[in-house]
């Protein structure tokens, strides 16, 4: 096992001064991190060990595999700064080009409203806006958040595949850009990330394939969850002009721990009970958490010198509360009627 991991070590530096290309880096990470690649391989050769050999080899292959993906983060992270220095050369903008005129015909979307405003107030707390690819690679859409091969909140995701690239999927939340954020700026760190997200799943009023997300993070020292709850009740209390009825209960997510779900008291019905809280009287609009140690680690920090806290804020469930929509499917319906009431 030893002598295999060594070699493997050895192909990947040899492949990896061979990249020259983003889609190249992305073809050797599938060879040797992808569901059928190399690593994959050597792990199954784990369970055909002696018992007394598998914790010791065992250990081995994660540290080997841990600083594997840190090659290909620290290679990735080389390109996205080439690329942005190539922008920053080439793209101008031309102030002494004539204003067009300006029609009263449009304007903007619910959604988009709500989300400047939310960028407001994160920018008042000394967030920074990111931004990350919907189509997104398997790393960071799921290793990375501490989801591997094979574990059960996988099926939880109702993930739209790439046919043809097993790797490659739809993004089911923005909380890729957590990882991406650690690897680019390190740490400390303050960060939001609005955006689009997708899944698999059957629509009904409060359920949707296509949704909008807002992902925040916050990496420093001796973090706790007083801190999201605070964070948590100043977003809600800048977008409704007013306090917020919330709870706080224990939920399951891999890439927090602990993990809780943010309820806020439905606006829509006034907590009577509808068809957008299930005639709960709430809403799940937060899920959050500390951020696990195995996610900052895929970040490149060391989990005992930093902690943090990250949330998913349902930011298309924050624009139908705000707005009393009761339906979410009409937000991406694309109906002029809808659209010409805001």
């Amino acid at each position: 096992m030893k002598k295999n991991l060594e070699k493997l070590k050895k192909d990947l530096h040899l492949a990896l001064e061979k990249v020259v290309s983003p889609a190249q880096l992305e073809k050797v990470r599938v060879q040797f991190l992808g569901r059928k690649g190399e690593m994959a391989e050597l792990r199954q050769g784990l369970k055909n060990l002696p018992e007394k050999d598998k914790k010791h080899f065992g250990r081995l292959f994660n540290q080997s595999k841990e600083k594997i993906e840190h090659e290909f983060a620290k290679k990735q992270s080389d390109f996205n700064k080439n690329n942005w220095d190539h922008i920053k050369e080439t793209e101008r903008l031309d102030v002494t080009e004539p204003r067009l005129p300006l029609h009263k015909s449009g304007h903007e979307h619910p959604l988009t409203t709500t989300q400047k405003q939310l960028e407001d107030i994160a920018r008042g707390m000394g967030f920074m806006i990111l931004d990350g690819p919907e189509l997104e690679g398997d790393f960071y859409n799921f290793e990375g958040l501490n989801i591997p091969e094979n574990h059960p909140a996988r099926d939880t995701q109702d993930t739209f595949y790439i046919k043809g690239h097993e790797d490659w999927v739809m993004r089911t939340h923005t909380s890729p850009v957590q990882v991406r954020a650690m690897h680019k700026y390190g740490a400390p760190l303050r960060a939001i990330v609005p955006g689009r997200c997708f899944r698999n799943e059957a629509t009904d009023a409060s359920h949707e394939h296509t949704f909008h997300q807002l992902e925040g993070l916050m990496i420093d020292k001796n973090i706790s969850i007083a801190h999201v709850v605070a964070v948590m009740k100043e977003f809600l209390k800048g977008v409704f002009g007013k306090d917020v009825k919330v709870r706080l209960r224990p939920g399951y997510f891999p890439f927090v721990e602990p993990g809780f779900e943010l309820d806020m008291e439905c606006l829509i019905c006034g907590a009577k009970g509808c068809s957008v809280c299930k005639k709960t009287g709430w809403v799940e609009v937060l899920p959050c958490g500390l951020v696990h140690p195995n996610v900052i680690k895929s970040g490149g920090l060391d989990p005992k010198k930093w902690t943090g806290f990250a949330f998913g804020m349902g930011l298309t469930r924050i624009a139908m509360m705000r707005y009393e929509i009761d339906d979410i499917r009409l937000m991406m319906s694309g109906d002029v009627r809808f659209l010409n009431q805001f």
